[in-house]
């Protein structure tokens, strides 16, 4: 008999509960196994304020969201009778819930989520049987009654010997008078111990949604790495002492026992995770890991240093000083603690640097940092970063002490998640396999798995993917983004963007969404903050149609329509090219340019006189096309007029400081004319150009490339590494 349990990220919804039965069903095929999960994620909080609602009516508004989230896992998860049976005994727990004790309420998530998969389990045609830990688990005087458990729990496994699976929900219990009660948060790794040593497993697996054990909370510590092996007695320690991924109580029964407990990530499920286990004591000097706990109302913070087989502790505590004196922290009295424990207090305020500067000196071999990255986006962009990364990643790590390892990547259907590096050629092949994206799924999951300071990279196209990105900011996450639909919003909802971002302590990087990786951005952020202001903005940035106005020679080259053409197959233009023509991107580009100028600029501040007359647009893109062919010889009049005179035409976007507009500044898009002393005379192909003035200041021009995926591509690994 093995053991195996899933914590509430493990079974937050349909697609991780598929996630999670597929490891169980792997699990069956070689042992009988029983199996404890939690609530889903997020439902015992929610059930605490029902628990607390002081009215009927409170009590059932907060049930109901509850109650809709359960249903939409069952339609995902069954189908026909099944489904209608499964949301039956749903809903009968829910009758249940409405109508119970105040001190029961927190009970029923487990409940739920245990019959909603053990139901589940039966049919996909595996012999299982669910388990009410209420009535196994028995507690006396607030403690775990392990003669009667254990007991009880044999029974309840020998009586049924035709299972295959057993079900059983963590965290409950009942007490000596039969009442129900629970084994404190996070009791559900403390059941299935109890379960364990109950049945004398031979395993105990405890899933959740990291890589087991870490060196550090990788929230905090990016640079933390999984511990493979600890003591029991160094595990207890750093789960007493702050290590949220184990409940301390856990440690004991399977101490007892001799059951070696693995915890394992969900999410990579190949990973080996760590393996808690009796230890040699004559095993060298090896330093596990750093935790701390707070102490909100003092304003403090314990942190704690745990090590096997320590030699020498005035060694380990001048490490320590010294880490914290490099760091410019001092510490609140004398390191204490015995053995390979080592206690020291510092202010709350400094307690992430200092847990930084003692990992650093005991857990990081080298300089290099790793920067976790978490890609949404695999077309031509994306996969051009993912190979520029693939064939560049030691010789950026060798000049900037920075190693860029992608850690999860989707595209609009799938996802996939590995915490350990995905191999940027075999990123295709594990899309393939990966799992759905579909409901914002993929967002969810690097929320629940990213470790702290990692960098999520939006290569989308997406117009609601911003939507996602204060979620992400709230995660710890950084964003690196060549969405430019994600910087033309209105004003007030790009505003809230950046400060959500400033609020979380997180960079919000975008460099790429005008003109490439052009330093044009900074160039006129550093121009509005710093000097007497700017003056103007004058913008040549559509690709499109730079391509096809530098390349018409009249009658002497391409038919506009033909060029226009190559530029579409190239992938110079949108779907319908007409939105090129119509300034559409050219729109965006200058809303945030501007707002990089400190001007909150909407698009309906912007006049925009596309280059071609209404009826143009108005009509099927084949009738466009005809369009195009019958104007041809006003073109080549025109082109012709224009060498005459020695001008050249191009479609300019442009802000000018202007006393009577709203905003103080005048702003459009529209075809000019310009001569051979203007900047945007000479540009040709996909060239982009902006010219920024300030008030005191000879303009600024820069030129370059604005088109081109792997230029794209370089532009954020920059914005990454800056």
């Amino acid at each position: 008999m093995q053991v195996l349990k899933f914590g509430g990220s493990s079974v937050a919804d349909a697609t991780r509960i598929s996630a999670v039965l597929d490891i169980v069903g792997s699990a069956a095929q070689n042992d009988r196994t029983l199996v404890v999960f939690s609530a889903i994620s997020g439902c015992t909080d929610t059930l605490l304020k029902i628990a607390s609602a002081q009215t009927i009516q409170e009590k059932t508004d907060l049930i109901a969201p509850l109650k809709i989230r359960h249903h939409d896992i069952i339609k995902r998860l069954f189908t026909g009778q099944e489904r209608i049976e499964a949301t039956q005994e749903i809903d009968q727990l829910f009758d249940e819930l409405a109508a119970c004790r105040s001190e029961d309420c927190v009970c029923y998530g487990e409940l739920l989520s245990t019959k909603i998969i053990a139901r589940k389990m039966m049919c996909e045609g595996i012999k299982t049987s669910w388990l009410d830990s209420r009535k196994l688990i028995r507690t006396r005087e607030g403690r775990v009654n392990q003669a009667i458990s254990y007991l009880h729990i044999a029974d309840a496994v020998k009586e049924d010997d035709t299972a295959r699976v057993f079900i059983a929900p963590g965290f409950i219990a009942s007490d000596e008078s039969g009442q129900m009660t629970t084994l404190g948060r996070g009791g559900s790794d403390y059941s299935a111990a109890l379960y364990a040593a109950a049945l004398k497993a031979s395993a105990l697996q405890i899933w959740t949604d990291v890589p087991g054990i870490m060196t550090a909370n990788p929230k905090d510590i990016p640079a933390a790495q999984t511990i493979p092996s600890i003591s029991y007695e160094a595990a207890l320690t750093l789960a007493e002492n702050g290590a949220k991924v184990l409940y301390a109580p856990t440690v004991g029964p399977a101490m007892e026992s001799g059951i070696a407990i693995n915890i394992r990530n969900s999410y990579d499920p190949e990973h080996p995770g760590t393996v808690i286990s009796e230890q040699s004591l004559e095993r060298a000097q090896h330093f596990l890991g750093v935790t701390c706990l707070e102490d909100k109302q003092a304003g403090t913070a314990r942190i704690c240093l745990v090590g096997e087989g320590v030699n020498s502790r005035r060694s380990a505590i001048g490490r320590i000083l010294s880490a914290l004196s490099e760091a410019g922290i001092s510490p609140l009295g004398e390191v204490s603690g015995s053995a390979g424990t080592f206690f020291l207090d510092v202010r709350a305020i400094v307690v992430k640097q200092a847990l930084a500067a003692v990992h650093r000196e005991f857990f990081e071999e080298r300089s290099i940092s790793k920067i976790n990255v978490f890609l949404a986006g695999f077309g031509a962009v994306g996969q051009s970063f993912a190979e520029l990364i693939g064939k560049n990643k030691e010789k950026i790590a060798s000049r900037t002490g920075k190693s860029i390892r992608i850690v999860g990547v989707s595209n609009s259907s799938k996802y996939y998640i590995n915490l350990r590096g995905i191999d940027p050629a075999e990123i295709s092949s594990r899309l393939e396999e990966g799992e759905s994206a579909a409901d914002g799924a993929y967002i969810d999951a690097v929320c629940a798995a990213a470790p702290r300071r990692s960098v999520f990279v939006d290569c989308t196209n997406s117009p609601s993917l911003h939507e996602k990105y204060e979620s992400l900011f709230k995660a710890g996450l950084n964003i690196v983004t060549s969405n430019r639909r994600s910087l033309s919003l209105p004003y007030v909802q790009y505003a809230a963007i950046k400060a959500a971002a400033r609020e979380n302590g997180a960079f919000f990087r975008y460099d790429t969404t005008v003109a490439n990786a052009l330093p044009i951005l900074e160039s006129i952020a550093g121009e509005a903050n710093c000097s007497d202001g700017i003056s103007s903005i004058e913008a040549v940035v559509s690709c499109t149609l730079n391509y096809i106005i530098t390349g018409y020679d009249g009658n002497r080259g391409e038919s506009f329509a033909s060029l226009l053409k190559r530029a579409h197959e190239e992938g110079l233009s949108e779907k319908d090219p007409r939105i090129d023509l119509g300034g559409s991107d050219v729109l965006r580009k200058l809303l945030i340019l501007a707002r990089e100028a400190g001007i909150p600029l909407e698009a309906e501040d912007v006049e925009i006189k596309p280059m071609l007359s209404e009826e143009f647009f108005s009509c099927s893109i084949e009738e466009f096309y005809r369009m195009l062919a019958e104007y041809e010889p006003k073109f080549i009049a025109r082109e012709d007029e224009l060498d005459e005179l020695g001008l050249r035409q191009r479609f300019i976007a442009s802000i000018k400081k202007d006393s009577t507009a709203s905003l103080g500044y005048k702003a459009e898009i529209k075809m000019q004319t310009v001569g051979i002393d203007s900047p945007f005379y000479w540009i040709s192909g996909t060239e982009n150009v902006i010219a920024v003035a300030g008030k005191y200041s000879a303009p600024l021009v820069i030129k370059g490339a604005g088109e081109g995926r792997r230029l794209a591509a370089a532009g954020i690994i920059k914005d990454i590494l800056s």
